[in-house]
């Protein structure tokens, strides 16, 4: 079994290029900081970009935090990165009221599958 290594907050703090190229890692999360106002700020666009360039010639799988829009989720699905996360997803839930909207999201499924014969998640 083996593990992977994700560079959080990445772009702030003590990240940096160094660590992409010292340690093993798989994944950068792209902090909510650079998120939060690249529809309004073109230099948070510009440096997410870069980002998510750099990423993919690392072949690195490429996460952002704080999406909170609709235009960010569309400027980063664009981009390409892999997964999002924010509050226009989802917020954080207790355990137990999570899995009980996955079941009923699965039955959901479930039930459409078998009106139009495709699962519809």
């Amino acid at each position: 079994m083996g593990a992977d290594l994700l560079i959080d907050d990445f772009g702030t703090g003590y990240s940096s290029l160094m660590y992409l190229k010292r340690l093993p890692a798989n994944e950068i999360k792209i902090d909510r900081g650079f998120v939060r106002d690249l529809e309004h700020d073109t230099d948070d666009a510009a440096i997410v970009s870069a980002i998510v360039a750099v990423g993919q010639a690392l072949n690195l799988r490429i996460v952002a935090e704080g999406v909170e829009t609709a235009v960010q989720q569309r400027f980063l699905t664009h981009l390409g990165c892999h997964s999002l996360q924010g509050f226009l997803l989802g917020y954080p839930l207790p355990a137990q009221q999570f899995l009980e909207e996955i079941h009923a999201a699965e039955a959901k499924a479930v039930v459409d599958a078998s009106d139009t014969g495709q699962a519809a998640f």
